[in-house]
């Protein structure tokens, strides 16, 4: 039997990756600080990773599989370094954003890096990620996956980003949405369990190097189009460009009073990750619609007037709009 030790597994990601190793039929245990319940199947142990002697009570097994997705470098590093001598394999989930830039269209994993951060630095996610990744790289050379994916999106995302659309074209009906007027935007996303997925195969084949699991570069006009279909709306909508969103405090990407997914222009490679090696390794790509959709039943689930992690209220949206139309 596959002995897979999970470093988290019951959040949003991480318990989907240990669910999926669970259903393949492996022995798996998820160390975390014991909030959630690990997924059925899966053995808990509690520890925090904060602690001197987190990982006391996985030393010593022989772990065909070790999985972390965490962006704190020092649990990354001390992971690493406590599990070198137990872990056949381990796949560390980190992000595109460890690059350094976004200048370039279409770079792939050659890109450069981040500058990694040092101790007490953390704060910055994009050299934060990248201290991990060399701390996995420096304790497991030879038998190591990174993962880099773009924006991850589905069902229960806890950041609230890519649902806001499909939520807020359903909750307006036939009301007015206002949208950003930026025809040269993208957007990449890949669907969680598409991600999951891909991480068991990555695991199971014990794969070495590095991938950018990334979905196909899309306008997002298209996406947000797409997510109006699926919402059924048949409101207008309200384009609001950079500077006027910029002069009503509106934020792009993410956060409360923002219009998630959108940035500004001056960002020509970002959302145009190229995900050929994923592709070549198998990944799996859903249909956008199909994310959509899945998406869009989580929202209904947990209400689309909810409070959120991103997006605007829709009171607040009502107000910019009347201000855009009496511009």
């Amino acid at each position: 039997m596959t002995n897979v030790l999970i470093l988290g597994g019951t959040g949003w990601l991480s318990g989907r990756i240990a669910k999926r190793w669970t259903d393949a039929g492996a022995s798996v245990t998820c160390l975390a600080r014991g909030a959630r319940d690990a997924p059925s199947g899966a053995r808990l142990v509690v520890a925090d990773r904060d602690a001197p002697g987190a990982y006391a009570a996985v030393r010593g097994r022989d772990w065909d599989e070790v999985v972390d997705v965490s962006s704190r470098p020092a649990h990354v590093a001390a992971a690493a370094t406590a599990l070198a001598e137990d872990a056949r394999h381990v796949t560390y989930v980190s992000s595109v954003s460890v690059y350094a830039s976004n200048d370039e269209p279409g770079a792939d994993e050659s890109a450069r890096l981040a500058e990694p951060a040092e101790p007490g630095e953390e704060g910055d996610y994009s050299r934060a990620k990248a201290a991990c990744e060399a701390s996995v790289r420096s304790a497991s050379p030879y038998r190591a996956a990174i993962i880099r994916p773009g924006l991850i999106v589905g069902p229960g995302d806890p950041t609230d980003r890519f649902g806001y659309w499909v939520s807020r074209f359903a909750l307006a009906a036939s009301e007015a949405v206002l949208v950003p007027d930026a025809p040269e935007a993208r957007s990449q996303v890949i669907d969680v369990d598409d991600l999951a997925e891909f991480a068991v195969a990555l695991g199971r084949a014990a794969f070495t190097g590095i991938v950018n699991a990334v979905g196909d570069s899309l306008p997002l006009a298209d996406v947000l189009a797409s997510a109006r279909e699926i919402a059924g709306h048949t409101g207008d909508l309200a384009p609001a460009g950079p500077a006027w969103l910029a002069a009503h405090d509106v934020d792009p990407w993410m956060g409360p009073r923002s219009l998630p997914l959108w940035l500004p222009g001056d960002v020509p490679g970002f959302s145009t990750r190229s995900n050929a090696a994923y592709r070549l390794l198998g990944g799996r790509l859903r249909p956008l619609r199909e994310t959509l959709s899945r998406t869009l039943a989580d929202e209904r689930a947990r209400g689309l007037d909810r409070p959120r992690a991103a997006g605007l209220t829709r009171a607040d949206e009502l107000e910019l709009i009347a201000a855009l139309r009496a511009a």
